[in-house]
């Protein structure tokens, strides 16, 4: 009876194993395919392939002054409004936000990761800025101020790194899967949004934000991932 016990709880402990690494690998594999289809990305845009499907999807949001945005009078302003989820002092308070809550829980771990994360994301953003030095398209189609170089967009690279991070940091504190999908979901949601009030604001070329996507969605992924290795050695704190 001892012996069946002991072999059910090893076969049990053997699954749970399989089920970490398959996790592990998939998301792996995810951090992969976003670095490749950023790498593509950029390959497509140094090459100049992009240029003319960028500049007619931008002139396809254009009434017909290249200043005169199509829809109703109001969408303006509610991009601009969308588009500042992804600046960077409400992304700061939403980071903070969450940290405040794990120092609260004393989970300083996963508040060095949360850090980690954001601190890099923004490192990484500008550095991938300098390196590609990438104009703005032309400051006629403009709807609001913009300063830095354009590939890829920080709004929306810098938005998907600290959205889904904190997604998934939100997701360790509840037990409910719907409450889990809903944090990924929303997440992902409020990406989105930031990316595509770029174009229609005409500060960013759909392949700036399309690289922002992905190098962001990249950069959590590892991110999330080194964070479920080191739960799983017991170096962060497990989920409450």
């Amino acid at each position: 009876m001892t012996s069946g016990r002991g072999m059910r709880v090893l076969s049990e402990a053997w699954e749970g194993l399989k089920r970490a690494d398959s996790i592990l690998l998939a998301a792996l594999l995810g951090v992969v395919l976003c670095v490749w289809a950023f790498v593509a990305v950029a390959d497509q845009v140094i090459a100049g392939h992009t240029k003319d499907l960028d500049e007619q999807l931008m002139l396809r949001l254009r009434a017909g002054e290249l200043s005169e945005p199509r829809g109703p009078f109001w969408l303006p302003g509610v991009m601009r409004d969308l588009t500042s989820l992804g600046s960077a002092p409400v992304l700061v308070l939403f980071v903070l936000a969450v940290a405040g809550s794990l120092v609260a829980r004393c989970q300083y771990h996963a508040l060095a990761l949360l850090l980690v994360a954001t601190i890099g994301g923004h490192l990484l953003n500008d550095f991938l800025k300098e390196t590609f030095a990438r104009p703005r398209p032309s400051a006629a189609l403009h709807l609001t101020e913009v300063r830095s170089l354009s590939f890829p967009s920080g709004h929306a690279m810098e938005s998907a790194i600290i959205y889904l991070t904190l997604a998934a940091l939100l997701a360790r504190l509840v037990r409910t899967r719907m409450l889990k999908l809903y944090f990924i979901g929303l997440a992902f949601f409020l990406t989105l949004v930031v990316g595509a009030s770029r174009v229609y604001l005409g500060v960013h070329y759909p392949s700036d934000v399309l690289a922002g996507w992905t190098a962001g969605l990249a950069w959590s992924l590892l991110c999330w991932t080194a964070a479920r290795y080191l739960q799983k050695r017991g170096a962060v704190e497990p989920e409450r």
